[in-house]
């Protein structure tokens, strides 16, 4: 992670305060470019920042075991990551990777829980936020279980696509793997299953979204509505 000069204000929940409001939040903010791969907090970890990125995208994840984890959430420019600090909580219960490189706004802890506690339009704007997330786990856990994997893989590719503005991004079949919890093996046949019927091309770790209509209709039903909750909230 490096420091980056100051980009405009991508992210809705900053987006949505008043002038005076972001004026007041401002000098607790710091511009960062987040790469893909990085760590921003492990289980059990002590929230020392969180994080309103721009055109970053975050994943969260749960993990079961050493090595075995899978995606439950995706965070990009709608909401926040490090969401427990405006809930009481000082520490991390899932592992929070970068999936996206892009920009976010940083902000310490310490310095948002005295701007969260007087400031209701951020308070209003983090909370929706919140329910939307528990929404999102709670319906990605339920695909998790009960739909095959070219659907979850469909539904996975779109999200990322709706929280990136792109339909280009860089992914390894090891890292889907990992996001939605199968072996890699599962993983390359779903994506070659896609490929085939060019909905997606895929080429040394760059997936592209060839006919996003096709893959919507090739995706299960928790994208229709995971996506018809953030654009009514």
């Amino acid at each position: 992670m490096v420091v980056a000069s100051r980009e405009p204000v991508l992210n809705r929940v900053l987006a949505a305060l008043s002038r005076p409001e972001y004026s007041r939040m401002k000098g607790g903010l710091e511009s960062v470019t987040l790469t893909f791969g990085d760590t921003l907090y492990e289980p059990g970890e002590r929230i020392t920042h969180v994080y309103f990125p721009g055109d970053s995208l975050v994943s969260l994840l749960s993990v079961v075991a050493p090595g075995k984890a899978a995606e439950v959430g995706l965070v990009g420019r709608e909401g926040m990551v490090g969401f427990p600090i405006a809930l009481g909580s000082a520490e991390s219960s899932l592992l929070a990777v970068v999936q996206g490189t892009g920009t976010a706004l940083r902000m310490k802890s310490a310095f948002f829980r005295k701007q969260f506690g007087g400031n209701p339009t951020l308070q209003r704007e983090i909370f929706r936020f919140t329910h939307l997330l528990m929404t999102q786990i709670a319906q990605t856990a339920a695909c998790n279980r009960y739909h095959v994997v070219d659907a979850r893989l469909a539904r996975w590719l779109l999200m990322t696509r709706d929280r990136l503005n792109s339909s280009q991004f860089v992914l390894t079949h090891e890292f889907l793997a990992k996001m939605l919890g199968v072996r890699r093996e599962g993983v390359t046949q779903s994506a070659g299953e896609l490929q085939l019927r060019k909905l997606i091309g895929y080429s040394r770790g760059k997936i592209s979204i060839l006919d996003q209509k096709g893959l919507e209709a090739r995706a299960c039903n928790c994208y229709g509505l995971i996506k018809g909750l953030y654009a009514h909230a």
